[in-house]
């Protein structure tokens, strides 16, 4: 440090260094980032790699470069590398159980989604999902569809009335769908409009 001889306190010296240190880092994180990018696009250019391969690769390998430039700026700065990595992994951990608790009602979601998109069946319709072949599933009207559940009622059966049964939209999706539309004439009496 003497031999720069710069006309500054003392006390400032140290700080100013350690933020040209921290800065250079950064400096190196983003050249290598850039060069890297620019060798993957050489690499396009010259062989005839997909660009749906390059596009993600290359994003991968950014985040990589300037998340490593960051964790040796954080390790400049006195967080430890054992730490940052115990944080990330319990972090991890806590997300991946909520995402797998979250997993039925993200997955009904979606397949709510799809059946207003994609419209395997509506409002009226006579819908039965079937289990097996020699066994009966669930079969009934859809009176309405939610973004969790579809709603179907029953048809009367030995005077017992009619039920209301709300299958999970998930299910229309796993299991094979028997469908009558709503104009359709149904082969059972139980079910008039």
């Amino acid at each position: 440090m003497e031999a720069f001889k710069l006309p500054l306190p003392a006390e400032w010296v140290e700080p100013i260094w350690f933020v040209v240190q921290i800065l250079l880092i950064l400096l190196a994180g983003y050249l290598t980032q850039r060069f890297v990018a620019k060798g993957l696009t050489r690499l396009g250019e010259r062989y005839p790699f997909p660009p749906q391969l390059l596009m993600p690769l290359r994003g991968v390998l950014r985040w990589l470069i300037m998340g490593s430039a960051l964790i040796f700026v954080l390790e400049r700065l006195g967080v430890s590398a054992t730490v940052l990595w115990t944080a990330l992994s319990g972090f991890v951990a806590v997300a991946a159980v909520a995402f797998f608790a979250m997993w039925s009602v993200l997955s009904n979601l979606l397949c709510a989604i799809l059946i207003f998109t994609v419209g395997p069946f509506r409002l009226g319709d006579i819908v039965e999902l079937v289990d097996t072949t020699d066994k009966p599933g669930v079969k009934g009207r859809v009176v309405a569809i939610n973004l969790l559940y579809t709603t179907l009622i029953e048809a009367e059966e030995l005077g017992t009335g009619s039920a209301m049964v709300q299958v999970p939209n998930s299910l229309f999706f796993q299991r094979s769908v028997r469908r009558w539309r709503g104009t359709d004439v149904f082969p059972s009496s139980g079910f008039e409009k």
